[in-house]
């Protein structure tokens, strides 16, 4: 399984806007994709509700991971969502 780790640098964390970025683009992922703050326990990315629930806040750390073809390609995209200062719409 494929992994990267990202600080997250927007000012609201993984809330609101950024928190639905996120999750739109692994929604359209092939593979299952999950995402964790460092440490914890990893949730479905697919879940906007998983994801609030993490509560990641700006400069946490956290660890998206996929598993299939084509994982290192959702991985680079869901960490430049995740480690941009202002996401841009998709």
């Amino acid at each position: 399984m494929a992994e990267r780790r990202v600080k997250v640098e927007s000012e609201v964390g993984l809330h609101a806007r950024p928190a639905a970025l996120f999750v739109q683009a692994a929604a359209k992922a092939p593979v299952d994709v999950t995402v964790a703050k460092a440490g914890g326990q990893p949730v479905n990315a697919k879940s906007i509700l998983a994801v609030m629930g993490l509560d990641v806040r700006h400069g946490d750390d956290v660890v998206i991971a996929a598993d299939g073809e084509g994982a290192d390609a959702v991985l680079d995209e869901l960490a430049e969502i995740a480690g941009n200062k202002e996401p841009s719409s998709a």
